[in-house]
Formats: structure tokens, C-alpha cells, sequence
């Protein structure tokens, strides 16, 4: 399933924009090894949004300890996230990208029946940044 973000750049124009890990996780697929990101263990109270775009993606007030080592949401806000099957690496998983820019953010699974969803976004640290709700 392909999508047509509505902020478009260059590879070029990504590349001057975003660090390296950045790039590599929101532009190539990539993915951060866990317990390394900066947002991992953080507990603001605020929103997160797409490193790349800004668009607005979590609310902290849905962060949770899953465990995983990556920053978890049990849901994201409305209409910001495109979902696409990613049968990579020999698993079947539903990648999760910025509706604004298409950049990657991790992936979602439906694993965690402690939230009140019962969904775990698992996203990369890279691909995120944090406001404060004071800001």
C-alpha cells in the first residue's frame, strides 16, 4: 500500500534536514536498538511529534512502560498516523509512518491488554520529538 504524504522533500532536502540516525530511521526504515532512544524512559507531561515534520502525533497522558525498550503509546491522535503491512526480516507487522511526511515511526501491535486500547505503538525515539506541556 502506497500513500501520498502531503509534505514532500527531497532525499537532498531530508539529508541537510535530519542527523544521521534520523534520517536513517525515518526516511530508510530504520530501527534504534532498544533502551538506547531519548525517549525511552522519559516521563514529560506534553505531546510528541514527528521529528521530521512536527506534525502532532502522541499525547504523553498515552505513554506507557511496555517494557520493549522503545517509547510506547497506547494510542496516537486522530488522523496523524498511516498504516502499512511490513512482512520484513520474516514478520508480520503493521508499520506506522507520519500522515504529513511519511516518515517511519516504528511499529503498532495489538499486545498490550493493560492499556485501555489494548494497542502498543512502539516507536523509535528518532523519529519523535518532545514539547512540554509548559512550552
Amino acid at each position: 500500500m502506497t500513500f501520498d504524504p502531503k509534505i514532500k522533500k527531497t532525499e537532498e532536502e531530508w539529508r541537510e534536514q535530519l542527523s544521521e540516525e534520523e534520517y536513517h530511521v525515518l526516511r530508510q526504515k530504520g530501527t534504534e536498538r532498544p533502551y538506547t532512544g531519548e525517549y525511552w524512559d522519559f516521563k514529560g507531561e506534553g505531546e510528541y511529534s514527528c521529528r521530521a515534520c512536527g506534525a502532532k502525533l502522541f499525547d504523553s497522558t498515552a505513554k506507557f512502560d511496555s517494557g520493549c525498550g522503545w517509547p510506547s503509546f497506547f494510542e496516537s491522535h486522530k488522523d496523524t498516523i498511516q498504516y502499512d503491512q511490513d512482512n520484513t526480516h520474516g514478520m508480520h507487522r503493521i508499520e506506522v509512518m507520519c500522515k504529513a511526511c511519511g516518515g517511519h515511526l516504528g511499529h503498532v501491535f495489538n499486545d498490550a491488554p493493560q492499556t485501555p486500547t489494548g494497542m502498543r505503538y512502539c516507536i523509535n525515539s528518532a523519529s519523535i520529538q518532545f514539547k512540554d506541556k509548559g512550552e
